[in-house]
């Protein structure tokens, strides 16, 4: 029993450990300057964005591209810089893409 407690335990650590992660490094980058979880800032919220792309296949792909890339006119007049992988590595974009998509847990 004291097992099956321990690995339940150790399982919700380890899964809320990519949400903490994500949160970190969406700052880090300081993407929250113009984007936030829940809600509209100069960028759309984190969950506007997982709503935007629910259940379209390449939206992970799109999303690394847009922010690597910059955009604009898909969330209102207000451009997107780009951000290249000295703000925000392959292997964060990555992590923090997924987080967004997943509709960013808190």
């Amino acid at each position: 029993m004291k097992i099956r407690i321990m690995l339940c335990a150790l399982v919700g650590v380890l899964s809320a450990a990519p949400v903490a992660a994500s949160i970190d490094i969406v700052k880090k980058a300081r993407c929250v300057a113009c984007h936030a979880v829940d809600k509209k800032m100069v960028g759309p919220s984190y969950r506007e964005v997982a709503e935007k792309y629910k259940g379209q296949a390449d939206a992970a792909a799109l999303l690394a591209l847009k922010v690597r890339r910059g955009g604009a006119g898909v969330w209102g007049a207000v451009p997107m810089a780009p951000n290249d992988a000295s703000k925000i590595s392959d292997e964060n974009l990555k992590a923090a893409v997924e987080w967004i998509l997943a509709g960013a847990p808190s």
